[in-house]
């Protein structure tokens, strides 16, 4: 995190949080300052170290770096998320779709994926329900990243004895596509329209319309081909991983906290921050597309209906053509078509 990222970060929640402005105690003397329960706390997400580590280097208690740290994260997700956690609008999906012509996957928005995070302190009684294949008691965070590390979407604590598959029913990464919030998608590959974007995923997730999977054990040259361009391609949700762990070792190294609230709200925060630094170091990046994250306008509440109105209807079609299995084949097919005569002939 550049200097001048982090002093913007530190103006704008000294606005905000009364935390965190400097006060006097009752002997008039000038208490612990912005700047350090600031820096504690983000050496404490940077490196993943416990509170006790700080009194040396910043002159602060265990105690009050671990509330510091507790009211930064609470912060950053009141203030920035609106930003920094948005929807992409309509300039972003024609920057991602693009993007995703570029490297020879037409309709392609993100990619999609699940991280585990290993919970030290899980409280015994639901130690069973959070122990999962890793044979430790981790949760979940599932993501939507795109080509320059951003994400866009983060759904984090649900057990870790759940798959990509059980998170995803209880994900809201498509309520928006269903209610018809997202901006319109049109394209077409070997003369075949489609109306609806879609995600790179690994093989666990379901054979829907919004999801293009990798062929195991591609038979003949044309899956072979396209099986390695997807696998390519999909690892831009595996590198925004292994940065944002890069980056805020908390949430690489197991969590200490109790309530899982708090691991959310670090989880969420450490995301922010990660989207707050693509956004800063954009210019250090190979790739000059010019990106322009602005933040996406406020849509009115529409009027609610407790009958079985035609947008019920609609939002119900519009939810069984995301499960599509006929249109993900169908667009697998294509794009395997699409790719064999961009690179195998």
């Amino acid at each position: 995190m550049n200097r001048s990222l982090f002093l913007r970060i530190h103006s704008v929640i000294e606005t905000h949080e009364p935390y965190f402005i400097q006060k006097r105690d009752a002997a008039r003397r000038l208490g612990l300052s912005s700047l350090q329960k600031m820096t504690v706390a983000i050496r404490m997400l940077a490196y993943g170290v416990t509170g006790d580590l700080m009194d040396e280097y910043v002159r602060i208690g265990e105690n009050t770096a671990i509330e510091s740290l507790k009211i930064f994260v609470k912060a950053v997700i009141s203030i920035f998320s609106d930003k920094y956690l948005r929807s992409p609008n309509s300039n972003d999906i024609a920057r991602l779709l693009t993007t995703g012509q570029n490297r020879r996957f037409l309709g392609m928005l993100r990619s999609i994926d699940c991280m585990h995070w290993k919970w030290k302190n899980c409280p015994s009684a639901w130690k069973g329900q959070y122990i999962g294949h890793i044979r430790e008691a981790t949760t979940i965070l599932e993501a939507v990243t795109s080509y320059d590390l951003w994400i866009w979407h983060a759904f984090f604590g649900l057990p870790g004895s759940h798959n990509d598959i059980n998170v995803l029913e209880r994900s809201f990464v498509f309520a928006e596509l269903a209610q018809r919030r997202t901006p319109q998608v049109n394209y077409s590959i070997n003369s075949n329209d489609y109306s609806i974007g879609y995600y790179l995923a690994n093989g666990i997730h379901p054979s829907w319309a919004t999801f293009v999977k990798t062929i195991p054990a591609p038979q003949g040259n044309k899956r072979q081909l396209f099986a390695h361009k997807q696998e390519e391609a999909r690892k831009d949700v595996e590198h925004a991983f292994g940065m944002l762990q890069a980056r805020f070792a908390i949430v690489r190294k197991p969590a200490r906290f109790f309530h899982l609230e708090m691991l959310k709200d670090i989880m969420i925060a450490c995301i922010i921050l990660h989207n707050m630094i693509v956004e800063d170091e954009r210019h250090l990046y190979l790739c000059t597309d010019d990106f322009d994250y602005e933040q996406f306008d406020g849509i009115q509440p529409e009027p609610i209906s407790h009958h079985r109105t035609p947008q019920l209807i609609e939002f119900i079609q519009r939810h069984q053509s995301i499960r599509d299995r006929g249109s993900h084949s169908k667009l697998q097919a294509d794009l395997i078509e699409h790719i064999w005569q961009l690179h195998g002939k």
